[in-house]
């Protein structure tokens, strides 16, 4: 007879029994496993908002086309915001602005499953200047890849 632990193992400790290994559940990629490509281009919002502006629906179409011609590919995509508002604030607003991005994906066909989704908020700006051309630039969904 088997002991307490797995069936048929001897002195296999039961799941969650002192001396039992830890379960690790599964996690999304890390960022740092992730590149940009050229052929996916960045998308920018207005200030304040996360809805996806008709310009950038041409843009997205244009991502989604390579992303379901590449199924391979697993997708990050990095939502960022200007330096006004708190820290908070801004990493809420990537992350709807990531979130809009993603169901604008898969409503082109691109598989949910294939996307994970990272807000930087104000962390990581492309232009430091204080002026309306350099915090647009900063309001952006960004989007790198990574081979299964």
């Amino acid at each position: 007879m088997a002991g307490p632990g797995a069936p048929g193992v001897p002195g296999t400790p039961a799941p969650g029994a002192p001396g039992a290994a830890a379960v690790t559940p599964a996690r999304p990629p890390a960022p740092r496993e992730f590149t940009a490509i050229a052929t996916l281009q960045d998308i920018h919002f207005d200030f304040d908002k996360y809805d996806i502006r008709p310009g950038d629906a041409k843009t997205l179409d244009e991502n989604a086309r390579w992303m379901k011609a590449n199924p391979n590919h697993l997708i990050l995509i990095e939502g960022h915001c200007d330096e006004r508002g708190t820290n908070e604030y801004n990493l809420a607003l990537g992350e709807r602005r990531a979130k809009a991005t993603m169901n604008y994906l898969v409503a082109q066909g691109v598989q949910a499953t294939r996307v994970t989704l990272i807000s930087y908020g104000e962390e990581r700006p492309l232009c430091a200047e204080k002026n309306e051309a350099c915090w647009a630039k900063n309001r952006r969904a960004h989007f790198l890849v990574k081979a299964r």
